[in-house]
């Protein structure tokens, strides 16, 4: 047979294969959620996200030091706090968990870079990411609320901040907040997709929340496609500088599609529930874990997204430094 194209020939060896790569990625697109809590010298493991923990601020600078020394880039904080009320105002305290997390992180471990999310459903006792009136979260109350947060944050040290309520207008009113107090510099990303899934059990477990019922009435309907391009425009109307798809890998479609209609960033967030089912099917020795780790990564990056968001980061950075992945 006379074949003159065979795309196999660039499949011959392993150098041919790399630098015939589409996609390649970097250490720095890395970010690494971690949980920071009240309390002293503790270190709690997340029983529904193995390898995973809650630190007190005196263990915190442990993990941000492996992550740096690691290559990782940035690592976004969640504050888990003591007290929780109607109002959630734990989330926008000067004095709140995330904001002396963010001002000791800043000092002690200052190579990396610190991104606040901003949103009260940690802070709030009925678990909701707004103020409620009744039972409906009220949008325009809420606004004010994640500005105050947004600007506490940074206040604190946060490098950038990333709101991920929900809210109608909430991109316009953290700029606006961010501006008025001379942070005109401060990036936002903005949770611009963000569904209503099943995904983020482990999270919710990890961060105590005190949810009953959904958050149907604010996150997106996992079956809406051209939703998500609209509210990631919108967001990007307002001001947003980064746009975020979450989860990650359930939605690469939507990634790809943002990626063809916007020119700003894009990251993408391999949330608790995908991070946790690859970690259970690899305790049944049902995969690889490590190759899972990779090639799911890999995926994302494929699909459009620039920057990151998994608790696999460590090791997807040492994988990177390896060069099995990147």
């Amino acid at each position: 047979m006379d074949l003159t194209i065979r795309p196999r020939r660039l499949r011959t060896s392993a150098k041919l294969r790399k630098m015939v790569r589409e996609t390649r990625m970097d250490k720095s697109s890395l970010v690494y959620p971690m949980f920071v809590m009240d309390g002293e010298n503790k270190k709690e493991e997340i029983p529904t996200m193995p390898g995973q923990f809650r630190y007190t601020l005196d263990r915190m600078p442990e993990i941000l030091q492996e992550m740096a020394d690691a290559g990782v880039g940035s690592v976004m904080l969640f504050g888990i706090p003591d007290h929780k009320d109607e109002v959630g105002s734990g989330a926008y305290a000067c004095d709140g968990i995330i904001q002396r997390a963010l001002e000791k992180a800043k000092k002690e471990v200052p190579d990396l870079y610190y991104i606040g999310d901003v949103c009260m459903c940690e802070y709030t006792s009925h678990g909701h990411c707004g103020i409620l009136k009744g039972d409906y979260v009220d949008n325009d109350l809420t606004l004010d609320k994640l500005a105050q947060i947004a600007v506490s944050q940074v206040q604190a040290g946060a490098d950038m901040v990333a709101p991920s309520d929900m809210m109608d207008g909430h991109i316009a009113a953290i700029r606006e907040g961010l501006d008025k107090n001379g942070f005109v510099t401060t990036p936002i990303m903005s949770y611009a997709v963000k569904y209503a899934s099943a995904f983020y059990g482990p999270f919710r477990e990890a961060a105590g929340s005190a949810l009953k019922g959904d958050r149907k009435s604010y996150q997106m309907n996992p079956m809406n496609r051209r939703e998500a391009i609209r509210e990631s425009l919108l967001d990007e109307a307002q001001g947003a500088d980064c746009l975020m798809v979450k989860p990650a890998g359930a939605y690469l479609d939507i990634v790809r599609e943002l990626r063809e209609r916007t020119e700003l960033p894009i990251g993408a967030y391999q949330v608790s529930g995908e991070y946790a089912m690859i970690k259970a099917a690899a305790a049944a020795d049902l995969v690889d874990e490590y190759r899972i780790m990779c090639e799911s990564a890999l995926s994302i990056y494929r699909a459009g997204a620039e920057i990151l968001i998994t608790y696999y980061a460590k090791e997807l950075a040492q994988a990177m430094k390896k060069g099995d992945i990147g």
